[in-house]
């Protein structure tokens, strides 16, 4: 018996060590056969023999070339759709990327909405990408954004960016050294250096100057091999200086003191938080470091500082003007401005960084071509100390890669903060409207026009300016996420899309699916704005009979169930035919499609001209998929009355949607909560409950008038009292 569960036990531990030894294998030989070797590395005739680290050699003529590498095997490349993006990738010895193709994917609105040629057409312009130009992340108006796949593109950046720099680092290429190499550590030495003037800061390098002649600009600019910047050449003498650039970290005391005084390093040490520093550029060419894109958008959008795989650029929070630099023998300069640069960008005083600069001119109306430059700048000697370098336990790269997730999405928050605060407020006041529902709804008139603006607004702002248009697709891929690798940063890469799920989360349980399909769905408002127009064009209106209308109800359940269960088999097949939604062709896309799938979403929108959210109530698989968890609501917020239903049928008749039985009780299922009953509970002029209440108060209070004036006087009617009054 030991025995036989000895060798249970070891089976168990082969059997995990091999797949582990499975996860671990590099994945880019099966996708190998994918592509050609010329078409990721230029020139290259064969693969070699893939390394254990996932880097395939390109070979021509026995000679390495390059090299290719799988971006999934470098650094985790999870989209929207919770699959990976698999991107096969070129690197040549100069770390530049020689190539890069799309091979495989899983991405929503790639697959039913976006052509995946534009997605391709991004990811070739990464060809001839210098690896050293980049460091971490870039902004997202460095990116080709896609209209309406802009977390798909920032998910391909980040992944062949980050992978490249790993593979750059793996071969040991010229500037990606490894980190972990032994050797003494530089540290800044607070106290050493001597306040001093400005001749000797330049001479030990504290200061350091980029200078560009006119001429030098004019031929750059004409290198580029466009003739329109020959049009807008600069006029001025070609000796001229046209970019004229100095920094200094002034956070050192001794040349912060130089430079400011002591009263201007007083005031800037007063402001640096533990762990910041500062530096300081000045300007005197004719081209502005500043720009004036900091005024409006409050971010310098013209340098950045770049240090390692570190970037960052400086915004109008962390910069303050300088009146006059102190020390002696200062030249003149049109601009001199202190930039902080916060603890929390990873910043190493005592390492070397540069300051990278973006030159532009413009050549049409909206267009512009640009060139960068590099000032580099490392601290003298005289303001560091060497240090023996402590044997640094290296970073668990899973830790590490979760950083790195975490960084993206919260960058993909940051791009659409306006957006975020926009659909948050609107859901407050949503939630408003629903808890004081009776308040809300007290005058028709006044609520209509509610309605209608809001339904407004989730078309126009949600829908087609956001693009957050939940469908059956997220569904299906959150399942999917949960019996697989399930990451919440990978759910957080789309911030309203998040943000609308947290929100018909909570609905779920206090009104159910009709605050998301009734208020928040783009393609839902779109039905109910069109059918209103049809309305005031006086289109016939058709009622089903419940028969049918209570039949119709189920078709959507078997689209949802059926949608569901091909998930389980293909979660790529799924989502194709997840098309059953126009919603990619309609508002994501704005039907900017092919002309069959055009067709097929106004094939979903006529019959809503005449039967009132006819796809809502029939077809929808994101409203039977919501429907089914909507059931277990815990509250009942729609008021009836017990006459509804027998004898009065008005609710049941005016609901919008027939949600309504002939017997008076709201079915959650299929409500939308557009509130219409509860205008009507509460209408004077039509419900008859308030009718009948109405008239007996009347009633009542004509009685009570009656009995009023009799007490005032108590027996005027009597003889004896006519008889006294004559």
């Amino acid at each position: 018996m030991r025995n036989g569960i000895r060798r249970i036990a070891w089976a168990l531990v082969v059997l995990m060590g091999l797949s582990a030894q499975a996860f671990a294998t590099p994945m880019v030989q099966q996708f190998l056969e994918a592509v050609t070797p010329q078409e990721l590395v230029p020139g290259a005739e064969a693969f070699g023999v893939p390394r254990e680290d996932g880097l395939v050699p390109a070979i021509r003529g026995g000679d390495t070339i390059g090299w290719v590498f799988l971006t999934s095997d470098f650094v985790p490349t999870t989209g929207y759709s919770g699959k990976p993006i698999h991107i096969l990738a070129g690197l040549s010895p100069e770390a530049y990327l020689t190539g890069a193709k799309l091979i495989k994917h899983s991405e929503p609105i790639v697959l039913v909405g976006i052509p995946e040629s534009e997605i391709r057409g991004v990811i070739d312009h990464y060809t001839g990408f210098d690896l050293r130009s980049v460091a971490g992340p870039r902004d997202t108006g460095d990116l080709e954004i896609v209209s309406g796949a802009t977390v798909t593109i920032m998910v391909i950046d980040d992944s062949i960016l980050r992978a490249g720099l790993k593979a750059a680092r793996a071969l040991g290429l010229d500037g990606f050294a490894d980190p972990s190499a032994s050797g003494p550590e530089k540290k800044i030495d607070l106290d050493a250096g001597l306040v001093t003037d400005w001749e000797t800061l330049v001479g030990n390098g504290a200061i350091r100057r980029l200078m560009l002649d006119v001429g030098t600009i004019n031929a750059d600019f004409a290198a580029l091999g466009d003739p329109r910047t020959e049009k807008t050449a600069e006029t001025a003498a070609p000796d001229q200086a046209y970019v004229d650039v100095r920094t200094s970290l002034v956070s050192h005391p001794a040349i912060g003191r130089s430079l400011l005084g002591e009263a201007g390093w007083e005031n800037l040490a007063a402001r640096l938080e533990p762990g910041d520093h500062a530096i300081a550029v000045l300007g005197a060419g004719e081209w502005s470091f500043k720009g004036s894109g900091y005024v409006r958008g409050g971010i310098f959008d013209r340098f950045q500082l770049i240090q390692g795989e570190m970037s960052y650029r400086f915004r109008d929070r962390g910069h303050q003007r300088i009146g006059q630099i102190a020390a002696g023998g200062t030249p003149d300069f049109a601009e001199m401005d202190l930039f902080i640069i916060p603890a929390a960008s990873g910043f190493d005083p005592a390492k070397s960084f540069r300051l990278q600069f973006l030159v532009s001119r413009a050549v049409g109306p909206i267009e512009k071509v640009f060139l960068t430059y590099d000032l580099g700048y490392e601290l003298p000697s005289p303001y560091v100390r060497e240090v023996p370098s402590d044997p640094v336990a290296q970073a668990e790269p899973a830790a590490a890669e979760t950083d790195a997730r975490d960084a993206l999405w919260q960058r993909i928050w940051d791009t659409k903060r306006l957006q975020v605060i926009v659909l948050t407020a609107a859901l407050v006041f949503l939630s408003g409207i629903f808890f004081f529902q009776a308040f809300a709804t007290r005058n028709a008139q006044t609520f209509a026009i509610l309605r209608n603006a809001y339904l407004v607004f989730t078309l126009v702002f949600v829908g087609w300016v956001a693009n957050a248009q939940l469908s059956v697709v997220n569904i299906l891929a959150v399942v999917n996420a949960l019996f697989s690798d399930f990451q919440w940063n990978t759910f957080l890469m789309d911030p309203l899309i998040f943000i609308l799920w947290f929100a018909v989360a909570a609905a779920l349980l206090f009104w159910g699916r009709g605050a998301y399909c009734g208020w928040l769905c783009p393609f839902g408002a779109l039905q109910e704005l069109s059918n209103k127009i049809a309305r005031r064009f006086r289109v016939p209106q058709v009622t089903l009979p419940w028969g049918l209308h209570e039949r119709l109800w189920a078709v959507k359940y078997i689209i949802f169930l059926g949608l569901f269960g091909l998930s389980l088999y293909s979660l790529e097949l799924a989502e194709r035919f997840a098309e059953v939604e126009p919603f990619k062709t309609a508002i994501i896309l704005k039907f900017a499609r092919p002309l069959p799938f055009v067709l097929i979403a106004l094939a979903f929108l006529l019959p809503g001209l005449f039967i009132e959210r006819f796809y809502c109530r029939y077809v929808c698989p994101l409203g039977g998929g919501l429907a089914i968890p909507a059931r277990l609501h815990m509250f009942r917020w729609l008021k009836r009355y017990k006459e509804c239903g027998n004898p009065c049928q008005l609710c049941g008749k005016d609901c919008p949607v027939d949600a309504i039985h002939p017997t008076g009780e709201i079915n959650p299922n299929e409500c939308i909560s557009c509130l219409n009953c509860q205008v009507l509970y509460q209408d004077h002029a039509r419900c008859p409950v308030v009718i009948k209440t109405d008239k007996r108060r009347a009633k009542d209070a004509a009685s009570v008038a009656a009995l009023a004036a009799h007490a005032e006087r108590p027996n005027l009617g009597h003889p004896n009292q006519l008889s006294n009054a004559r």
